[in-house]
């Protein structure tokens, strides 16, 4: 009997011409009008979401009794993981890693920004000014990474290979032993002892309940004075009041932020205001064919769903990633 797939997501998205890849007997619904899924969902094997909308997910998985399995395009799911998700039997699965690599470049580019005083450069430069000054290494020096998943193995691999030295920080150590690119990981309630030790302070931990304000003012106040907070994962995961005061009081020397508390960042946010902050609107993973590469990875899990194969990247919802 053939699938039938919902996918809940704009009918205009381009990357949606890789479904075409699909076997011809596979039933292909996109949308996001609520009429439409609640006809089509009734009949569906497979939900995919590529919305936040969470009154449409919940009236997709309330009326999708036949759903066997339910996938995210997206990485993050602390939106789209409605208590309907954490009820039903089906397997939920994410795009986790898929946006590992650009994210890791992201972090090396941060850590090279602040290093080498880019902005005075470009200050220096719009003024006509021609004024030396020292420049420093990353190479000897120590990032620490608080989330030590994909997203953290991507970056831990480009500091090693840059003659960084890599401590991690993670929910279950155990994952990472004998990982070549850290030295050591450590677990969540470890973090102040290691914190310290940070030249770059890398977050890459999701949005759940256990990391909400992992790093808050007593963390932020036991860091160096000449470290960088460089955030990729979720922007809860640090308690932005007590990062702008540290910014602004210049308590450490920098952040690189892909991800803020409330997005799009509001304007007059005080992050908007300050020299000593490098602020990506949470693009930083968004390269040419980025989406293409999430929509991939749906039809190479697909293809294990045919077979009965275990899926990859299932989610643990109690966890929330």
């Amino acid at each position: 009997m053939p699938h039938s797939i919902l996918f809940l997501c704009n009918p205009a998205m381009k990357s949606l011409a890789l479904l075409d890849a699909l076997p011809d007997e596979v039933n292909l619904t996109v949308t996001l009008d609520a009429a439409t899924i609640a006809t089509k969902v009734p009949e569906a094997d497979v939900l995919v979401l590529n919305t936040d909308d969470q009154e449409l997910i919940r009236l997709a998985v309330t009326e999708g009794k036949r759903v066997q399995w339910i996938h995210s395009l997206m990485a993050g799911v602390e939106k789209k993981l409605v208590p309907e998700i954490r009820d039903v039997v089906a397997p939920f699965t994410n795009a986790r890693g898929v946006y590992a690599e650009s994210l890791g470049e992201f972090v090396l580019a941060a850590c090279l920004y602040f290093a080498k005083d880019f902005r005075r450069m470009r200050r220096q430069q719009a003024e006509h000014r021609w004024e030396q000054f020292e420049v420093n290494m990353i190479a000897g020096k120590t990032m620490v990474i608080l989330g030590y998943g994909e997203i953290g193995r991507a970056c831990a691999k480009r500091a090693s290979a840059m003659g960084m030295r890599v401590l991690g920080i993670r929910r279950r150590p155990e994952y990472s032993y004998g990982d070549p690119y850290v030295e050591r990981v450590v677990a969540f309630d470890k973090r102040a002892a290691v914190i310290p030790e940070a030249d770059y302070l890398v977050l890459a931990a999701p949005n759940t309940p256990e990391t909400k304000g992992l790093v808050g003012a007593a963390e932020i106040a036991g860091m160096k004075r000449t470290s960088v907070l460089i955030n990729v994962g979720r922007g809860p995961v640090v308690e932005e009041a007590a990062l702008v005061q540290a910014l602004a009081e210049e308590q450490i020397l920098g952040a690189a932020l892909d991800v803020f508390d409330e997005e799009p960042l509001p304007a007059g946010h005080a992050f908007y205001g300050l020299d000593n902050v490098l602020l990506s609107p949470h693009c930083s993973d968004m390269t040419p064919g980025w989406l293409d590469d999430s929509v991939r990875f749906f039809l190479k899990n697909y293809q294990r769903f045919r077979a009965g194969a275990q899926l990859e990247n299932v989610v643990n919802k109690e966890l929330g990633y």
